[in-house]
């Protein structure tokens, strides 16, 4: 099932498909490696927060080869003001207004943390800056052995500012991470998969294989008993160890009265 785009003067740039139990966000500007833009993330977001309960995993990948190459650079372009989305156009507003404004620009990456569903990212090619902090705001990511990732914003004078700093901190440690984001240095697979970045990195030529066999294994189990798993995994980092336990138990009663019919 393919949904329809929201109204909009820019071509949003991205596939939404919804088969069955998985839903897919293709990335599809492939002209300028998927680069991102706020007509992409406003599509995503309305698709993310509206699919129906029978989605279990979501895919987001790119087309062409590449993830996504970061920021579009016409929006940071002081030569470009009149395109829409222009943030150097965005900056004639008051600071209020622009902190509100990239919090709109993050639903989409906030949204891939829904524990309604599994989120995977498939990483081919390389994933820079804002591609990053996509891939970091999906559960999981597989990646191309020869694929690559780099936090560029510092490089560029700027910030991570699309909800990805707290995944990067959790998934590799704030040392790690500090590392990667203040060098700007790239993070080649073989690394990634080694510090937690990547779950499963394989040949180009498996990315499908392997996206394949992990929707399979995702799905094969009570649908309920993995979203709840998944809320008391998410929640974690957040609470105590005895309000951890308080959840787990608060949860499991619900499990054992489906499980056991009591």
């Amino acid at each position: 099932m393919n949904t329809n785009q929201p109204d909009s003067a820019v071509d949003p740039g991205v596939g939404l498909s919804v088969d069955g139990a998985v839903a897919t966000v293709l990335l599809d500007r492939p002209d300028v490696r998927n680069a991102q833009h706020p007509a992409m993330w406003a599509a995503i977001a309305g698709f993310l927060e509206s699919l129906p309960d029978e989605v279990r995993v979501v895919v987001v990948r790119g087309a062409g080869g590449t993830f996504s190459a970061g920021l579009d650079l016409s929006l940071v372009d002081p030569g470009q003001t009149e395109v829409e989305g222009s943030l150097v156009a965005t900056l004639a507003r008051s600071d209020q207004e622009v902190v509100d404004l990239i919090g709109e620009y993050q639903r989409p990456f906030v949204a891939l943390a829904d524990p309604r569903f599994i989120s995977i990212a498939v990483v081919d090619g390389y994933a820079i800056g804002a591609g990053f902090q996509l891939a970091l705001a999906c559960d999981l990511r597989i990646m191309a052995e020869d694929a690559w990732v780099c936090m560029k914003e510092p490089a560029l004078g700027l910030v991570p500012d699309l909800a990805g700093t707290k995944p990067l901190v959790e998934a590799v440690g704030y040392s790690r991470a500090l590392e990667i984001c203040a060098t700007a240095r790239k993070v080649g697979a073989e690394e990634a998969g080694r510090i937690g970045l990547a779950q499963s990195v394989v040949p180009r030529a498996q990315l499908d294989s392997t996206l394949a066999d992990l929707v399979a294994s995702l799905v094969a189990h009570d649908a309920t008993a993995v979203r709840r798993t998944h809320e008391l995994l998410a929640a974690a980092s957040g609470r105590s160890l005895d309000e951890q336990r308080l959840a787990e138990r608060t949860a499991q009663v619900g499990r054992l009265r489906a499980v056991l019919g009591r």
